[in-house]
């Protein structure tokens, strides 16, 4: 059994260049047709960790808006209850990893603690 990211792989080869079986290719030249996959293709959106095609996340988006719009005309709004949940929020669950430090000191303890002195 393939894993997830090689049945996209797979796919991918398949669907663009009918490449059925790839191991019977350099591995050069299917890293060069792995690097010319449209943006949208299975494994470059999961290898980035995007759920969806950038033009469905923008649709999301105007949806999202439009239907925050249509909201702030309401009773509701003017109470501030009720706010429509965004879609495009619980379709992107991003936990950012960002570190900052309070000076230059503490960047310095932190780097050495990374590399191990």
């Amino acid at each position: 059994m393939l894993k997830k990211d090689e049945q996209a792989l797979v796919c991918d080869l398949a669907e663009t260049y009918q490449i059925y079986d790839y191991r019977s290719y350099p591995v050069g030249l299917i890293a060069t047709l792995a690097a010319g996959l449209r943006d949208d293709s299975r494994i470059k959106m999961q290898l980035n960790d995007i759920p969806l095609p950038a033009e469905t996340l923008l649709l999301v988006a105007i949806y999202d808006r439009l239907n925050l719009l249509m909201w702030s005309k309401t009773k509701d709004a003017e109470k501030g209850r009720n706010r429509p949940q965004s879609i495009l929020k619980s379709i992107i669950k991003q936990e950012s990893n960002v570190t900052a430090y309070a000076n230059g000191e503490e960047f310095i303890k932190a780097r050495n603690k990374l590399i191990g002195r």
